[in-house]
């Protein structure tokens, strides 16, 4: 099997060391650092976050930082969502578009104060988007990447893992809220948030150095939780209909069509950037769709390209994410449907790498 080949453009992380001693498998390429993406098997990692707790080296979501008196209008330039109440100490999921109403990304928005946010980005070179409008724009702020890494604890005993390291007051942190705890006399960001539907914590450790020191004393106050490293879990993240950037939605698709729609408060967000191309396709709906799909058969191979969806032999649509369910019993997947095929019940043809196998659209997705 072919190999990446390691450079320094293909950067490590302050927890890669912690990573490799626990055996991990597979790799992926994120925002040009290394991510994991096996350390057992791709199953047996999915039992596990759903049975108990793991730590996951995120630092790939690197953060854009917006510093100054026009942060906040930087901010809402970006999204259609309405960031006006939105106050320090909170997290927003937050579509950002380009004029033509575009998904450029859909990171999460940190408020740290009035004139400070953090934007913990998926895989895209957003800051170049952002450096460009602050200065052509001539806004009066600072657009950076500052040296922090997040480290995620997810599962259902992620609460009581970080309560052995952080103390009781975690518990009062509520979702996609953030509380600054500390650890070994640093002040950090700790969030109530994650890429899995299990429950969990993201630490936004600013500043390397204490990356190995953290990593060591979460599996140490672990070792009793059943804790071991992991990784964002295909299957577990298709079941629970958490998108991908650059898989299941592109620039090519606007937030409606992603089924964010309700991230959207266009009316509201004076300023943003794709407000009025958005407002039509409010007002027109949007032709097609993401919707959660299941794909008969046996387990479907990996989906490292569009499968189109047919139906009387004509393209109604493109499965972008699938994968072999354990826990139901089933290939679940994610595909973008035309609005005339995307009502639940209906059944369409995937032309998978290994034949044609029916899909039937579903109306919710699983968890």
């Amino acid at each position: 099997m072919a190999q990446l080949s390691l450079s320094r453009r293909l950067r490590r992380t302050p927890f890669s060391d912690g990573v490799e001693a626990a055996g991990v498998k597979a790799y992926t390429v994120y925002n040009h650092m290394l991510l994991p993406t096996v350390f057992h098997s791709l199953e047996e990692d999915y039992h596990h976050l759903k049975s108990a707790v793991q730590i996951w080296d995120v630092a790939s979501e690197r953060q854009v930082e917006l510093r100054g008196p026009d942060a906040g209008r930087l901010m809402q330039l970006l999204t259609p969502r309405d960031l006006r109440s939105m106050l320090p100490g909170q997290c927003y999921y937050v579509p950002v578009v380009d004029e033509t109403g575009g998904m450029l990304n859909d990171p999460v928005a940190v408020k740290l104060a009035e004139d400070r946010w953090w934007i913990s980005i998926a895989d895209s070179d957003l800051l170049y988007w952002i450096k460009g409008l602050a200065y052509g724009y001539r806004l009066d702020v600072l657009v950076d990447e500052p040296d922090v890494s997040p480290l995620a604890v997810q599962g259902p005993k992620a609460e009581d893992l970080m309560a052995e390291v952080f103390g009781d007051r975690i518990r009062n942190i509520r979702f996609f809220r953030y509380d600054h705890l500390q650890f070994e006399g640093r002040d950090l960001v700790v969030a109530r948030s994650g890429y899995s539907k299990q429950g969990g914590f993201e630490i936004y450790l600013e500043g390397g150095d204490l990356g190995i020191p953290l990593w060591n004393a979460l599996f140490e106050a672990g070792k009793e939780l059943d804790v071991r490293a992991g990784c964002p879990n295909l299957i577990e993240r298709i079941e629970g209909g958490l998108l991908s950037y650059g898989n299941d939605m592109t620039d090519d698709n606007t937030p409606h069509e992603c089924g964010l729609g309700k991230f959207c408060n266009t009316q509201m967000a004076i300023g943003c950037i794709g407000r009025d191309a958005l407002l039509r396709v409010a007002k027109e709906g949007p032709v097609k769709q993401i919707r959660p799909l299941s794909i008969d058969g046996p387990a479907v191979p990996p989906c490292d390209r569009y499968w189109s969806l047919l139906a009387k032999d004509k393209i109604v649509g493109r499965i972008s994410s699938a994968a072999w369910s354990p826990d139901f019993n089933m290939n679940v997947a994610i595909g973008m449907v035309r609005m005339t095929h995307w009502d639940p019940g209906t059944e369409l043809v995937v032309d998978s790498p290994d034949g044609p196998r029916r899909a039937i659209v579903l109306e919710e997705f699983w968890s």
